[in-house]
């Protein structure tokens, strides 16, 4: 690990910015770096990547790929927030990603006190906020609510609840989660409780449960479940989403990327970001207004 944590920023239009991508993803030094690609300036057409190297070795590697395009203006800069890089790699510690800190009970009385603190208790649950799709789907969250609010959040698959609850903590007014599992549902509501959170889970398989419906069309949806679900759920989801609505997908591999991208291109769906941590990709998508 590096003495001083930095993250790598390069700027430039999208072509460019994909294309450097596409070599980091290529990259044999860079297998399971942390980056990402989103859209900055929709009026500019201003791309940009965060890189997160993990010590000199990465840095150096992100920096070499990203020298390969020369229309990409790139910086380093020191990262005093990145700690949550470390500890995701020391077991169960808390976790910080963007203006989440995500916590368990051991961890009591230690929580920072300009974050929104999430206590977390997973149980049989999926969702500590340690996986690389959790965390994916908090730092993309905490990205669109420095322009945007929600009022209306669908959380498909909630696992512990955390995104949902990241959602309710965060001034949205109705945050509904769904799980097959009925343990996951248990699990979320007692974590709602534990977070003072006024999130509602309910046990369903797909978005057709009446107290889904009833709230829709959502402003937001997070889906943290697998590839092949996301494909098959792109429909119902564009239904559940109000047009001009946000989906954050996650729960698949950079190599399943292409499959699922596609799947919501041809409904209407536009990529504004992605966010690739170790094996994993998240997407953030805008649905089409017009439909």
């Amino acid at each position: 690990m590096t003495e001083t944590a930095v993250q790598i920023i390069a700027r430039g239009h999208r072509a460019e910015a994909e294309a450097a991508a596409q070599a980091i993803d290529a990259d044999l030094e860079l297998e399971g770096a942390t980056y990402s690609i989103l859209e900055e300036d929709e009026d500019a057409g201003q791309w940009r990547i965060d890189a997160y190297p993990r010590g000199e070795e990465e840095a150096d590697a992100f920096r070499r790929v990203l020298g390969g395009f020369p229309d990409l203006v790139t910086a380093t800069e020191a990262l005093a927030d990145a700690d949550w890089l470390a500890m995701a790699l020391s077991g169960l510690p808390p976790v910080k990603a963007g203006r989440f800190f995500v916590y368990g009970m051991h961890d009591l009385g230690r929580t920072p006190l300009n974050t929104v603190n999430l206590r977390i208790e997973a149980g049989a649950a999926f969702g500590t906020g340690h996986h690389g799709t959790t965390v994916g789907c908090l730092l993309a969250y905490d990205r669109l609510l420095k322009a945007h609010r929600y009022a209306r959040v669908l959380d498909v698959g909630c696992g512990t609840g955390i995104l949902a609850i990241a959602a309710s903590r965060c001034g949205c007014r109705t945050a509904v989660g769904t799980d097959i599992d009925p343990v996951s549902v248990r699990i979320s509501r007692e974590n709602a409780r534990l977070n003072q959170a006024p999130a509602r889970f309910v046990h369903a398989d797909g978005l057709d449960h009446r107290a889904v419906r009833a709230h829709a069309p959502y402003d937001l949806v997070f889906a943290n479940i697998l590839a092949r679900p996301l494909v098959s759920l792109a429909q119902p989801i564009k239904r559940a989403l109000r047009p001009g609505g946000t989906a954050i997908l996650s729960g698949l591999l950079r190599s399943q990327e292409r499959m699922v991208r596609a799947a919501y291109l041809s409904r209407g769906f536009r990529v504004v970001s992605r966010i690739h941590r170790d094996a994993w990709a998240t997407l953030v998508l805008r649905r089409s207004g017009s439909d």
